[in-house]
């Protein structure tokens, strides 16, 4: 049977230049299990997210990306989203303008008007409306409560002026609308302090304990994050290949040793 979601000889570059990034990465994710990667500064791990995420930066050279069975290479980003794919950013970007609710309810209506369309032969039915009011409104209020956040947050300018906590908060308040079947968090800790980091944790860990089939990709470079967000796997990426894998044990270890260890020519072979 194949995996959830399966890394096949992924091999990426950069759309403009010929410096390979990633080079013959390997992975599998099985329905449910919730997956580590760790590794030093520029060993591929945020390029790793942006090509699952279908950014046109990187340049798939060689391999598959395969989820629920289907390549996702040969889809456009929304196409990806649509099938089940979400990746919450290192660094999020400001919308000014545009509501956190606008943001959420236009996203959630556009994914039910293509997911329409493509049972109907490309054409979105008259009496497809999208997401009714009270309905969205009484998730969000529900989202906004688990993650402990004001219902004012969501008429604020999605990510404008938000601390870096607020970003996070707003990437897991996506994914909880949102509901996606395979979750990549891309260093999801970075520039969070203890408080938000365990808020945003809590977020995590109880949108999988609704959806218990869904997996979970944490990308990371300290193991804090684990602390909270508990991996059933753990694997280290230096150089763009996955050199190590284990349970959680491992990113303890990598927390004591960190990856010096790991760099020397017999480890990588």
């Amino acid at each position: 049977m194949n995996a959830w979601f399966e890394i096949r000889n992924l091999h990426v570059k950069l759309a403009e230049g010929d410096r390979e990034i990633l080079k013959g990465l390997n992975l599998s994710v099985n329905e449910g299990e919730i997956h580590a990667i760790m590794g030093p500064n520029g060993s591929g791990k945020s390029t790793l997210a942006y090509t699952i995420a279908g950014h046109p930066a990187y340049e798939v050279t060689e391999g598959e990306i395969l989820f629920k069975g289907e390549n996702i290479l040969e889809m456009e980003p929304d196409e990806r989203s649509r099938a089940g794919l979400f990746l919450a950013f290192q660094y999020p970007v400001a919308i000014p303008g545009v509501t956190v609710a606008n943001f959420l309810r236009t996203a959630i209506n556009a994914r039910i008007k293509a997911e329409a369309a493509a049972r109907n032969g490309g054409v979105v039915p008259h009496d497809v409306k999208g997401i009714p009011i009270p309905v969205f409104t009484r998730q969000l209020r529900e989202a906004l409560e688990m993650l402990k956040v004001d219902n004012s947050f969501a008429a604020r300018y999605l990510n404008d002026g938000f601390s870096g906590g607020e970003k996070k908060r707003a990437e897991i308040l996506q994914m909880a609308m949102l509901k996606p079947e395979m979750a990549i968090l891309d260093e999801t800790d970075s520039g969070l302090d203890i408080d938000a980091l365990r808020i945003v944790s809590e977020g995590v860990n109880l949108l999988h304990q609704q959806n218990p089939r869904m997996g979970v990709l944490v990308i990371t470079h300290y193991q804090r994050l684990l602390n909270y967000i508990k991996p059933q796997f753990v694997h280290v990426l230096i150089d763009g290949r996955i050199v190590e894998s284990g349970g959680p044990e491992l990113a303890l270890h990598l927390e004591e040793k960190g990856y010096d260890w790991l760099k020397e020519p017999e480890a990588t072979a």
